[in-house]
């Protein structure tokens, strides 16, 4: 049985991943290690909680003593870290504590991992750590091309230089000892337990609360969005099948820009929800700072290597997503009455 350390998995990718995980396969097991921020939310994982294959732990990934235990304690053949501070506004108030989790909490990880795993000989076989990152760490685009996995790093923000820092450490555990890493890049993710903080969660939420929905700059940041199991099947795929070493971008082919995503939301949940939600409720608000103007993956690699491909559209994965939320109003309404509301308030300048 082999084992597997999610780290952040009580966020959204993590929890999505460890949920695809434990029903497609029944003889793993899976150590949840989440610090529980204000994003990390055990409620996603209400199915798996009773599972005999799957175990929560509540740490950071920077305390080397917590991390430094669940090593030395569990057999541990597979590390994916989803753990990170990961919204781009935040960063950009309070960029240290990006560095501090993303950076630093990569190297803490990888350390442990080496530490245990490391001979004589090289490295114990069936041995790998997987680094989930992200497309913004490749910077930003013109009208045309994509990113591949030899486009130059260019990142942008204290979020996207973060991690790309945690890229190049782990990067130089592959060049410096023959650690048997993988890095995944991926797009906008979009589907069920995302927190409300990110484009497509808050404007449903706005919308069913009529409240303002706010829209960067013009509107016409372009952004691939990936539907979120579709990109759980490639991490899958890269933790059994991927050269070590090896980069590999995973996109969804959707590309959309962020008003088309509003208007969109608006549209469905008019006709099928309520009519007086209307494009009226569109505020354009200051651009964010250093906002990368277009994002788009090239997922050849994968493809090619390892016959991975986005399986859901995005007009069939917004419906699912915009019905996921409306069939679980409690969830959201738990999330808003916490310290989430008080950012955004904050954040926007709304009541």
């Amino acid at each position: 049985m082999k084992t597997y350390l999610v780290t952040g998995g009580a966020g959204f990718i993590g929890s999505n991943f460890i949920i695809y995980m434990l029903n497609k396969y029944d003889d793993i097991k899976i150590i949840n290690v989440d610090k529980l921020t204000y994003a990390g939310n055990l409620e996603n994982l209400r199915s798996v909680q009773n599972n005999l294959n799957y175990k929560f732990v509540q740490a950071d990934i920077c305390d080397k003593e917590s991390i430094t235990k669940l090593f030395e304690e569990n057999d541990i053949d597979y590390v994916v870290n989803f753990a990170a501070e990961s919204h781009v506004d935040r960063s950009i108030r309070e960029p240290e504590v990006f560095v501090k989790t993303n950076v630093l909490g990569t190297v803490n990880l990888l350390n442990a991992a080496k530490n245990v795993w490391e001979t004589e000989d090289g490295f114990k076989e069936g041995k790998k750590y997987l680094q989930v990152s992200t497309d913004e760490v490749y910077g930003s685009l013109g009208e045309t091309g994509y990113f591949m996995e030899t486009t130059s790093i260019d990142p942008h923000s204290p979020y996207s230089s973060s991690k790309a820092s945690a890229d190049l450490m782990v990067k130089a555990y592959y060049d410096t000892y023959k650690m048997p890493v993988n890095i995944t890049r991926c797009s906008n993710n979009y589907g069920s337990y995302q927190f409300p903080e990110k484009l497509i969660p808050l404007i449903i939420n706005n919308c069913l609360n009529k409240k303002v929905l706010p829209v960067y700059g013009d509107g016409l940041n372009v952004r691939d969005w990936l539907y979120v199991e579709d990109h759980c099947k490639a991490i899958d795929m890269v933790i059994n099948n991927g050269r070590l070493g090896e980069v590999y971008n995973i996109g969804g082919h959707n590309e959309r820009t962020n008003i088309h995503i509003v208007k969109t939301i608006i549209k469905y949940l008019s006709e099928n929800v309520d009519n007086t939600i209307k494009e009226e409720f569109i505020k354009y608000v200051e651009d964010r700072k250093g906002h990368d103007r277009r994002y788009g993956i090239d997922p050849t690699k994968i493809k090619e290597e390892l016959g991975w491909e986005p399986e859901t559209t995005f007009e069939a994965g917004i419906e699912k997503t915009i019905q996921w939320y409306l069939e679980n109003k409690e969830w959201m309404d738990n999330i808003n009455s916490g310290e989430y509301q008080n950012y955004y308030n904050k954040m926007y300048q709304t009541k």
